[in-house]
């Protein structure tokens, strides 16, 4: 009962930023300022936790308490997500039946690129996520998609992230009033409440980092997709980006969203944007 009416109420700190951040409203084009944003976001979470190196936040609830990042350390020396690694490794090399393979998909051959996505297409005038790009290079090469929620995209992602470990998230938003309305309808979700417990995401994730709700330690919202897919206990399995935001809003009795509607992939272009500068860590465990 302690957890949930902290939950609920959070700290006043954290309200106001909430509010100042990201009051739910239409906003012009020309008064979206992604920058300021991220600085606030950033600074934020710089100044609740200063005993947290900046770079650290990246791994989620580790880097709230020092017990459970030693744990986390001596886990990473025989991490669950290997078999992903492997299982990832080998999908993105096998050809497709045409003969070409993801690399022929992705600059750079795929390798290294996880710090590039979500991006804004131009020409589209939305936002491609890394999950959708790599269905998106099946279905051209005449291959079934794969579900945004199973094992087979969680390891073609955990793969493409571990070849970008340590690279920092660099999310661009060009100079379009289109993809300034997808970083804004992103924020905007991230911080509406929904679902029979009215919490939003900041709820949890800006309000109540390091407290734990259930069985679970919460996250921070700052660098929490760098880690992204993750291997978590409660799954007995990896997850990706996706399978989090659908369990999210299940968890807050909130109807979840299709993978990859509009609505995921602009949350994603927020939360990842805001991440800019810090390492990608993934694939991550959680507990």
């Amino acid at each position: 009962m302690k957890t949930r009416s902290a939950l609920l109420l959070g700290s006043l700190s954290a309200a106001l930023v909430a509010f100042a951040l990201t009051s739910p409203r239409v906003v012009a084009a020309d008064k979206v300022d992604p920058v300021a944003d991220a600085k606030a976001f950033q600074n934020f979470f710089f100044q609740k936790f200063p005993d947290v190196k900046h770079e650290d936040f990246v791994n989620g609830p580790y880097s709230m308490n020092a017990d459970m990042k030693r744990q986390w350390q001596e886990k990473e020396e025989f991490p669950p997500y290997e078999f992903a690694l492997d299982a990832g490794k080998e999908m993105f090399a096998t050809p497709f039946k045409n003969g070409k393979t993801y690399a022929d998909c992705f600059s750079n051959g795929g390798v290294g690129i996880r710090q590039n996505y979500p991006y804004f297409d131009e020409k589209e005038g939305k936002v491609v996520t890394l999950e959708l790009a790599l269905n998106r290079c099946r279905e051209a090469n005449g291959e079934a998609p794969y579900s945004y929620v199973k094992d087979e995209m969680a390891s073609l992602t955990a793969y493409m992230a571990f070849t970008s470990r340590g690279k920092p998230m660099d999310i661009k938003i060009p100079d379009d009033p289109r993809a300034l309305a997808a970083f804004e309808n992103g924020k905007r979700y991230f911080y509406t409440r929904r679902g029979q417990m009215n919490f939003s995401c900041a709820s949890c994730h800006v309000q109540s980092p390091g407290e734990r709700i259930r069985a679970e330690i919460l996250a921070p919202a700052l660098g929490i997709l760098n880690a992204m897919p993750i291997y978590r206990s409660e799954w007995s399995g990896m997850g990706t980006t996706s399978r989090r935001f659908v369990t999210c809003n299940s968890q807050t009795r909130a109807v979840p969203l299709e993978p990859q509607s509009d609505e995921y992939r602009d949350v994603e272009y927020f939360l990842s944007y805001v991440a800019n500068g810090l390492p990608i860590s993934g694939p991550g465990a959680r507990p």
